[in-house]
């Protein structure tokens, strides 16, 4: 399983625009390329059922919220509390997304999509706000990724863009290669 994992870091009590707006740029990129989508320290108080109609009422991006509304008929739609000592083994590996990955954790684009057509399953960590990704997360991550392999900064939605199509234009290119 691939899972695209959010992780708020703007504000834990209000709720703002950013935040259903990634999310709503989130779910079509996770349905087309493959993904889950799974949410981490948002401030909403509602299940998931909610959540879905709450951004499909607020914004058009997504086609209203189609396609998180398929992620989470398919069961692909996750939503929990940031985890104080680690994420849901379910997920497989946490990479965490960074421009500047630690050499011992760095992980490239090209072996990620080998470990993809391995059949292996990772939960892949995004920052949503202006700091990134908390710096304790990475002591939870296996592997460490720089999506551009050239320590260019991405914006939280380019990221969201970025990774999913990029590592999969890269698998399918392999797999069609065999």
């Amino acid at each position: 399983m691939l899972t695209l994992g959010i992780v708020n870091t703007y504000d834990k009590i209000k709720v703002l625009d950013a935040h259903y707006r990634a999310i709503a740029r989130a779910a079509p990129i996770c349905h087309a390329f493959g993904f889950s989508l799974a949410l981490f320290d948002f401030p909403f108080k509602m299940d998931a059922d909610e959540l879905v109609d709450y951004v499909a009422d607020k914004t058009t991006i997504g086609e209203s919220g189609k396609y998180l509304k398929m992620l989470h008929e398919k069961r692909h739609l996750f939503v929990f509390d940031l985890p104080k000592k680690g994420f849901q083994p379910q997920f497989g590996s946490v990479i965490v997304t960074t421009s500047k990955p630690e050499k011992k954790f760095a992980m490239t684009p090209e072996t990620f999509a080998d470990e993809i057509l391995h059949n292996k399953s990772f939960l892949v960590l995004v920052g949503l706000g202006r700091k990134g990704l908390p710096k304790d997360l990475f002591g939870l991550a296996r592997y460490h990724l720089d999506i551009t392999s050239q320590g260019v900064s991405l914006e939280t939605c380019t990221a969201i863009g970025c990774i999913p199509s990029y590592i999969m234009g890269i698998v399918n290119t392999k797999r069609a290669d065999k």
